[in-house]
């Protein structure tokens, strides 16, 4: 009996120590198994390193009106696959049905395209238009999340966007790309708020006032406000120069968002193209001194020269009836413009009673509350920067309203 509980008891010991012995081999081979995982990671995130390239590509302006701001794409490199693109947010399609009034709505949709490198930089050679490219230091990481994010980008049913001129554009597309999860850790070196999105664009229309006219003439109340940093980057110069003194902050390490900075094209000196000869200021004077002319013609011959006010009412209708449909626009800087108090569409209702009134010299309340109108828009000056020439225009205005009302207060 005790050899039999001897033996028992040996078995029962080698068999803890074989499965002890099972366990260790477990817990070794899941150990050199991790390892082996780590060391292959690493490895394969190395590779993809020296394999993507990423880098954020400015194009100079140029003097075409679509391009007076420049242009931002990404230079995508992925050597294993054989890719070396320039992506681009900023394709668009004037032939799409409704273009015109799509956009005045807000409801353009551009679209990602993406251009072998060397043909997007002989293209922009061509129309002699330098191109600098921003080379990113990126994780290996972040730039494998960042080349799958393109990529999946330009499927076909990903590809089109709504497209907004200052919150959601191809320069702030392509930021957001380059960026990718990293946004929140890039610091720039610009914190505080700077000028509005009107005076920006000035900076860039300053030698085409016909443009600058129409930006104003459409822009509100919004334009005029301060911006952020992150705003201010919907001009392609403005993000660059946040990038070229950008610094990453993440995991208690820190390193300058650009690696290299690289001319790609040298940039050419831009000849300035000819436009209308008479800025948008002359044309008002001018007609402000007709205006004045007409006015005292009819205080010398006492007639009414009934067309010159139709033509007035008329033209201030029209364009009013533009400054009214951008009130439902989706461009959120457009919706809320003073200017519509001077030009708006209630002159083409009022002007056949008003015309009939001044032919059988009957006094019309309109020009009662035209004259209000104008004035509340020249208290506007104090939030709003009105278009160049609008003043005068509005005094122009205001003038042959003030010419029937003093002229049919005299005669009772």
């Amino acid at each position: 009996m005790n050899n039999i509980s001897y033996f028992c008891i040996v078995k029962r010991f080698k068999s803890i120590l074989t499965h002890i012995f099972a366990i260790l081999l477990l817990v070794f081979g899941c150990s050199m198994s991790l390892f082996a995982s780590n060391d292959m990671r690493t490895e394969y995130l190395q590779h993809a390193d020296s394999t993507i390239h990423l880098g954020l590509l400015t194009c100079q302006p140029s003097q075409e009106v679509y391009s007076l701001y420049g242009h931002t794409a990404i230079h995508y490199i992925n050597r294993d696959r054989g890719i070396d693109v320039a992506v681009n947010y900023g394709m668009f399609s004037f032939s799409k049905p409704y273009f015109i009034l799509r956009f005045v709505f807000g409801l353009t949709d551009y679209e990602m395209g993406v251009q072998p490198f060397d043909d997007f930089c002989a293209a922009y050679a061509y129309e002699q238009r330098g191109i600098t490219e921003q080379v990113l230091d990126i994780p290996a990481e972040t730039k494998l999340e960042i080349a799958e994010a393109i990529e999946r980008n330009y499927l076909p049913e990903n590809r089109e966007y709504r497209y907004n001129y200052f919150y959601d554009n191809c320069t702030t597309r392509a930021r957001d790309r380059v960026l990718g999860k990293l946004k929140p850790y890039v610091q720039y070196e610009r914190q505080d708020s700077g000028p509005s999105f009107r005076d920006m664009i000035h900076a860039y229309n300053e030698d085409h006032p016909w443009a600058r006219f129409g930006n104003d003439i459409l822009l509100g109340v919004k334009a005029d406000m301060s911006t952020t940093v992150s705003e201010q980057q919907f001009l392609p110069d403005h993000l660059m120069a946040d990038f070229s003194t950008a610094i990453v902050k993440k995991d208690n390490h820190q390193w300058k968002l650009v690696k290299e900075t690289i001319t790609i094209v040298p940039a050419f000196s831009q000849t300035i193209t000819e436009e209308f000869p008479l800025r948008p200021r002359t044309c008002a004077i001018l007609l402000l001194l007709l205006t004045i002319s007409v006015t005292l013609l009819e205080y010398f011959t006492k007639k009414h020269f009934w067309g010159y006010d139709l033509s007035l009412m008329l033209l201030s209708g029209l364009a009013g009836c533009i400054l009214f449909v951008m009130i439902f626009s989706q461009h959120p800087t457009v919706s809320f413009n003073l200017q519509l108090l001077a030009f708006n569409p209630l002159p083409l209702f009022f002007a056949w009673r008003a015309v009939r009134r001044i032919r059988s010299h009957q006094n019309d309340r309109w020009w009662f509350y035209w004259t209000i109108l104008l004035l509340l828009f020249f208290c506007g000056t104090v939030v709003q920067h009105y278009a160049e020439g609008m003043m005068l225009v509005a005094c122009s205005l205001l003038i042959r309203c003030c010419t029937h009302l003093t002229y049919y207060k005299a005669k009772q």
